[in-house]
């Protein structure tokens, strides 16, 4: 079918959006978000492991460059799970979703540092513009009525700049690799580095409480299944088509936390996201034309 890959794309984004309100959810009922981000990835290895093993011969390289670049991708998910939580519990959803989003930025300012990207007047138009999206979404613009706390700011951020390391060791390893295999790894990493920092025993708590469904949902929608699809629809997807189609995400962890959360935004707010997510779109697409 035509549009397939778009469809791939757009659930995935929308289950990455469900799972911050999930996660929202888990906080609320005292979970850490250590644990919480846990179990998302843990859950999300199980999947990853049944795809690689399911066409094991044809997954499986020995490569120094896919295990090192894997490793990095881990790392950068591990970071982007727990700040992104981190980030929902000191602010809410759609503030949290939308500066996970500013990705594309560190990315951007990154290669400028490396050497690898040439620098223009629409770039650092789009940096500027992002800038001002912030400043808007969190109440910077009036240091005596900011809205968002730094703890908020300073978490969403990080999840931006922990999803731009997926992002760039993700591509690395895809030059030796296939998804399946890069995936395996990267949440394997993931999983050994959260589990030095998460607290054994409440996650050992999770497995006999009442929460047990929505740690299984999370890990489904959040991390496995999501992937999954999102892989296989990037395939069959233009990359620009594919980086419009991603901003569903923020737009559905938004709606979700003021319908069903009762998150507040303000005018100047719902501003702000609406110039952050536009500028990312418009730089996504530009990058990737």
């Amino acid at each position: 079918m035509k549009y397939t890959g778009v469809l791939f794309v757009m659930l995935a984004a929308v289950f990455w959006g469900v799972s911050g309100v999930i996660g929202d959810i888990l906080l609320d009922k005292e979970w850490s978000p250590l644990v919480i981000s846990f179990y998302r990835g843990a859950i999300g290895l199980l999947l990853f492991l049944v795809w690689f093993l399911l066409r094991f011969k044809k997954n499986w390289i020995v490569s120094k460059g896919l295990y090192i670049w894997s490793l990095l991708a881990g790392v950068g998910v591990a970071g982007n799970f727990t700040f992104y939580f981190l980030s929902i519990e000191a602010s809410s959803v759609p503030v949290a979703a939308t500066l996970m989003y500013t990705a594309p930025v560190f990315v951007l300012i990154t290669s400028f540092l490396l050497g690898m990207e040439r620098s223009t007047w629409f770039k650092w138009g789009s940096i500027g513009g992002v800038l001002l999206g912030i400043i808007l979404l969190t109440g910077a613009y009036n240091p005596g009525s900011i809205s968002v706390s730094f703890a908020g700011v300073a978490t969403g951020l990080a999840a931006g700049l922990s999803y731009a390391l997926f992002i760039f060791g993700f591509k690395k390893a895809s030059l030796y690799g296939k998804p399946p295999i890069i995936l395996t790894i990267a949440f394997l990493s993931f999983c050994l580095v959260l589990f030095i920092f998460t607290d054994n025993n409440q996650a050992a708590a999770v497995l006999t409480s009442n929460d047990i469904g929505w740690f299984l949902l999370l890990g489904l929608m959040g991390a496995g299944l999501s992937f999954i699809f999102y892989v296989i629809g990037i395939r069959q997807t233009a990359a620009s088509t594919a980086s419009m189609v991603a901003m569903i995400e923020p737009v559905t962890a938004s709606l979700l936390g003021v319908l069903l959360l009762g998150d507040h935004l303000g005018i100047i707010q719902v501003l702000g996201m609406v110039v952050i997510l536009t500028t990312i779109t418009f730089l996504s697409v530009k990058q990737s034309s």
